[in-house]
């Protein structure tokens, strides 16, 4: 299978390796954890000048008319620069969803939006005591004349900080978990929304979301009703696809940073990097690198995938790999720093984090496993 970028690609991840690099520094991004509203908006804007809001939007509505190719290579780039802003939340999945189940009108309306930088959209994929599990049981969908009125609680919302969010409502019986899964797009102004936003382990931001008699109109349904869970199933499956190549992305930082720590290190004289034992060790981080990337590019290429058996097992298989893999750096990266790899001045110890937080996004590398092997089986 070749996996050579086009000129096309090739030029995007010029330009997102370009602004990571050069605006997106280690210091830069301490600045945007101790302000982050000014911060934030200040990215978001830079990020819809350079139309990386736009990647993953048809040409038709103003974007690239990327897939998850496209947002593989921003997500690895993101990845390297440790960047907070809520990307995967909108440009990614709220897209995603938008472009598979929205109307003409909601894609019109909310994908130009979303291009010029106007609007962002938080996801509320978790309830309380569910844990990895999509469908909704305590958050619930009346109808009430031409609309709904929506109750329930959201848990650890990605992207918390947004004018939207889009979320799963029980519209059907609640004893069938895929049935009667309706999608809805509700503004966090409206009346009986209550939102609690609160920093992340690794300086991102989620939020927990209450909804006390919202109501909302009928034409903030997206698809059809009682029929979302498909579509939220295959959309999820390509935001586990971005987050393996954000992942990725931040191992690739953290093995350069592990070897040229071991380059300039001295211990008795010696570079530590001399030392044979620990040259293997790098070794065998390398290879789990590489082997990672190849996985990331598997499940990108698969995310699409019409038949849902062989897109989880694409998808799991990445994301449960590359969470064991990312693991084992961390581990290994903070060894060979010794004690300055724990503190805060040193980056090693935000890349830990945010490698740990992705591992347990949307199913960690237990869960994933036993989701591989389960499509495994019905495949067989």
């Amino acid at each position: 299978m070749d996996f050579s970028f086009t000129e096309e690609q090739r030029m995007l991840a010029d330009t997102v390796g370009r602004y990571i690099d050069q605006e997106y520094t280690f210091e830069a991004r301490k600045q945007t954890l101790k302000h982050p509203r000014e911060s934030f908006e200040q990215h978001w804007t830079q990020f819809a000048e350079l139309g990386l809001l736009g990647v993953n939007i048809p040409q038709e509505y103003g974007g690239l008319g990327g897939e998850a190719v496209e947002s593989l290579i921003v997500m690895e780039a993101f990845g390297r620069g440790l960047v907070v802003e809520p990307y995967l939340a909108t440009a990614i999945g709220a897209t995603t969803l938008i472009r598979q189940a929205g109307s003409d009108v909601q894609k019109e309306a909310m994908l130009t939006a979303i291009i010029a930088g106007n609007l962002r959209i938080a996801l509320a994929l978790h309830e309380p005591d569910r844990r990895y599990d999509l469908s909704p049981q305590s958050t619930t969908a009346s109808p009430d004349g031409n609309g709904f009125v929506l109750n329930g609680t959201k848990t650890v919302v990605l992207g918390g900080n947004a004018e939207q969010l889009i979320l799963a409502a029980c519209t059907g019986d609640k004893s069938d978990d895929e049935s009667g899964v309706t999608l809805f797009c509700v503004p966090c102004n409206a009346a009986g929304f209550e939102i609690e936003e609160f920093p992340n382990l690794d300086g991102q931001r989620s939020a927990e979301i209450r909804l006390r008699a919202v109501h909302v109109p009928a034409d903030a349904v997206l698809g059809e009703v009682g029929k979302g869970y498909p579509v939220l199933e295959r959309v999820v499956d390509r935001i586990v696809a971005a987050l393996c190549a954000e992942a990725v992305g931040a191992m690739v930082r953290l093995f350069e940073m592990t070897i040229q720590y071991l380059k300039t290190r001295k211990q008795f004289g010696q570079p530590l990097g001399s030392l044979q034992a620990l040259q293997h060790r790098a070794v065998e981080l390398l290879t789990l690198v590489e082997r990672s990337r190849s996985m990331a590019l598997f499940a990108a290429s698969r995310a699409n995938n019409a038949d849902p058996a062989e897109r989880r097992r694409a998808v799991s298989a990445a994301k449960a790999f590359i969470g064991r893999a990312s693991r084992r750096l961390v581990k290994e990266a903070i060894q060979m720093h010794g004690g300055i790899g724990m503190t805060e001045e040193m980056s090693v110890s935000h890349y830990a984090r945010r490698l740990l937080c992705i591992d347990l996004t949307l199913g960690d590398a237990a869960y994933h496993t036993t989701r591989f092997a389960d499509n495994s089986a019905d495949a067989d």
